[in-house]
């Protein structure tokens, strides 16, 4: 596991992994509709992370980026049908994140690990409608984004 990442089990460094593919599929999904677009773009911006941030995260991205498609997709058929039903099962595979930030032993990697999920979750947000097909978020994108299931995480 990734130095800093001591804390947590390896299950539990699996669910931060998850939660990337899960946020996807959240926002993603919101209108109910995972275009091709926000799928593309959700995939080249867990690459770009994987070499733009600081070392822990960097490296938490790169092992995302590895199987990330095939997590993807895995989630898209596990939670495909009614968008409600989608968001709330999502919400609440989510929230048990809550258990897991707090025993990070290094807060400033959960931290920045907690807001790179946000960020993420505006990107996806952004990738599709709006002009050019870049930029427009839905009401049901903005309700989501900014993932008010997951406890805003402090030092």
């Amino acid at each position: 596991m990734i130095e800093q990442f001591k804390g947590i089990s390896e299950s539990q460094f699996e669910q931060l992994k998850n939660a990337v593919s899960l946020i996807t599929v959240l926002i993603a999904g919101a209108d109910g509709n995972i275009d091709r677009k926000e799928k593309e773009w959700a995939e080249k911006v867990t690459n770009i992370r994987s070499y733009s941030l600081p070392d822990g995260l960097k490296d938490f991205y790169l092992e995302v980026g590895q199987d990330f498609q095939n997590r993807l997709d895995a989630y898209i058929d596990q939670y495909a049908g009614d968008a409600d039903k989608r968001n709330r099962e999502i919400s609440a595979e989510l929230s048990k994140l809550n258990n897991v930030f707090p025993k990070l032993e290094d807060r400033e990697t959960a931290i920045a690990l907690y807001e790179s999920f946000i960020s993420f979750a505006r990107h996806v947000a952004r990738a599709s409608g709006g002009f050019l097909s870049w930029g427009s978020i839905n009401v049901q994108e903005k309700k989501l984004m900014s993932l008010e299931m997951i406890d805003p995480v402090e030092s």
